[in-house]
């Protein structure tokens, strides 16, 4: 997933002088994507998708979006400038969340009433394995020069990490109860795992598979069982990471570095998933139970704006 927003860092004159770009964002219960203008924040298209949408993923080329419809079986994929949903692919038991390799060739998705990773062509949608991995997979994250993906298992609390070449898993680390979402930074040399309801967030070698840090949060006023880590997005410069904290209604801002907490950002109610836009001056924040998404000033760490979207919104996604 940061693999888009790396692209596209590396485009830089090219994004700012483009179309400010396009939020897509996932709507579980409405069965929808919403497509809003990042410029105007104005919704200039609701797609229609297969049941209970959840995570998404761009294609490296920015032209397709791939959505996992998790009551459908299947994945939808919807052409970015068009916004018509084009094909679906067949993708095993309930996706929830999945990722791309660099090349646009291969889908990773982690199925997770099977407790199997399944590797798709993209092309074709050929399944080219089907990997055992703990119970309830959903994180789901390709290392940036393809070599590993790693999956996390909610009831096994796992983070497997899977040999691209072989697509076998080589190693299982031991993290905190219920990870939910494992997002590399932007120099692929850890790999960051937040853990639900364990409440923390683990830090992982990409070579050695050893977790190097674990860390917690604290909000003053706010009891430690809502805090509840999900979904990781790291600054373009890499010096912060931010966490949605769902049932907090907040963003954790981390010191990459010193894994100090530097901030806490209020948005809506359960924030469960958020992205960046491609310069990283706004960040995007949907809200599962207020039903919007967050427009966050990066350099202030402020909200600026709330976004009506559709029903219990889950994933986002900027096209530049």
């Amino acid at each position: 997933m940061l693999r888009t927003a790396l692209a596209c860092a590396a485009l830089l004159p090219f994004c700012a002088a483009a179309h400010g770009g396009t939020i897509f964002v996932s709507n579980e219960k409405d069965n929808t994507v919403t497509v809003i203008d990042s410029e105007t924040l104005k919704v200039v298209k609701t797609i229609a998708t297969g049941a209970r949408p959840r995570g998404m993923i761009m294609t490296p080329d920015f032209k397709k979006l791939i959505v996992c419809a998790g009551d459908d079986n299947r994945l939808d994929i919807i052409d970015t400038t068009t916004f018509e949903l084009e094909r679906s692919l067949d993708s095993g038991p309930d996706p929830e969340l999945l990722d791309i390799d660099s090349k646009g060739d291969r889908i990773y998705v982690a199925n997770e009433d099977d407790g199997m990773v399944t590797v798709l062509q993209f092309a074709d949608g050929n399944v080219l394995a089907e990997i055992p991995v703990g119970v309830e997979p959903e994180g789901m994250a390709v290392s940036q020069d393809d070599r590993i993906t790693v999956a996390t298992s909610e009831q096994t609390s796992m983070a497997h990490i899977i040999d691209n070449a072989t697509l076998k898993v080589v190693a299982n680390v031991l993290v905190d109860v219920r990870p939910r979402v494992a997002e590399f930074t932007n120099d692929g040399a850890t790999v960051w795992v937040s853990a639900e309801i364990g409440g923390t967030v683990s830090v992982i070698d990409s070579k050695t598979h050893k977790t190097v840090k674990k860390f917690g949060f604290e909000i003053p006023g706010v009891r430690p069982e809502v805090i509840q880590p999900m979904g990781i997005r790291f600054s373009n410069d890499g010096k912060l990471a931010f966490i949605a904290l769902s049932t907090a209604n907040r963003v954790a801002v981390v010191d990459t570095a010193t894994y100090e907490v530097k901030d806490y950002i209020l948005v809506g109610q359960r924030p469960w998933h958020l992205s960046f836009n491609p310069e990283g001056t706004k960040l995007y924040v949907v809200n599962g139970l207020t039903n919007d998404m967050t427009v966050v000033d990066a350099a202030t760490l402020k909200p600026e704006t709330s976004v009506p979207v559709g029903r219990l919104p889950w994933g986002v996604m900027v096209k530049p």
